[in-house]
């Protein structure tokens, strides 16, 4: 069966998501349009394709966990020099964020592991461009600001085209809402 890219994020909602890609588009980012905007909670990580129903059933319980939440993003930050992002900040919410990735990267779950460096919830706008690029990115979103209620988070898997695909949507409380995107023909991918 071979292995999955896969990661755990919370979805920036519309009008908020779009903007921000096509923001992020423009600034030359060419990886815009293959990664929805997002915060994230678990990053890229490798999995065993057989371990999808483990991940299903680790996902359903830490959503069952949680509970809505505000969310809110206002102004830009960046990584630089450590790490060539900008990224518009959360401002509020990113204590649920940084609950919620622990549990999703717990040590007895099926996508336990360690982080490269600490987490810090954000949503990307420019990634590995020219730093004029991202010192213009820098400012045109300082201003930026989107608030919303956070009700749950989504599981996506990246495609052999680098496109990231959401398979699955799961709702604080419990309640899952059906797959969004089918792995081959006519099943889903984690059920």
């Amino acid at each position: 069966m071979g292995t999955v890219t896969i990661g755990v994020s919370i979805a920036v909602p519309e009008p908020h998501g779009s903007l921000l890609q096509e923001r992020r588009a423009g600034f030359g980012d060419a990886a815009a349009h293959c990664i929805p905007t997002h915060v994230t909670l678990l990053p890229p990580t490798e999995v065993a394709a057989a371990d999808l129903p483990a991940v299903d059933a680790h996902l359903t319980g830490v959503a069952a966990a949680g509970r809505p939440f505000p969310m809110r993003l206002s102004g830009t930050g960046t990584f630089r020099p450590l790490s060539p992002v900008v990224y518009v900040r959360v401002v509020q919410g990113a204590e649920s964020c940084a609950w919620l990735q622990q549990r999703v990267r717990d040590s007895s779950g099926p996508m336990a592991r360690e982080l490269l460096f600490p987490y810090h919830p954000h949503v990307t706008v420019a990634h590995g461009i020219d730093e004029a690029a991202m010192d213009r990115a820098f400012a045109e979103l300082a201003g930026f600001e989107a608030e919303w209620p956070c009700t749950g988070f989504a599981l996506y898997e990246q495609g052999a085209d680098a496109v990231w695909r959401k398979l699955r949507e799961y709702t604080f409380g419990g309640s899952v809402v059906p797959p969004q995107a089918l792995r081959g023909v006519g099943r889903s991918p984690v059920s």
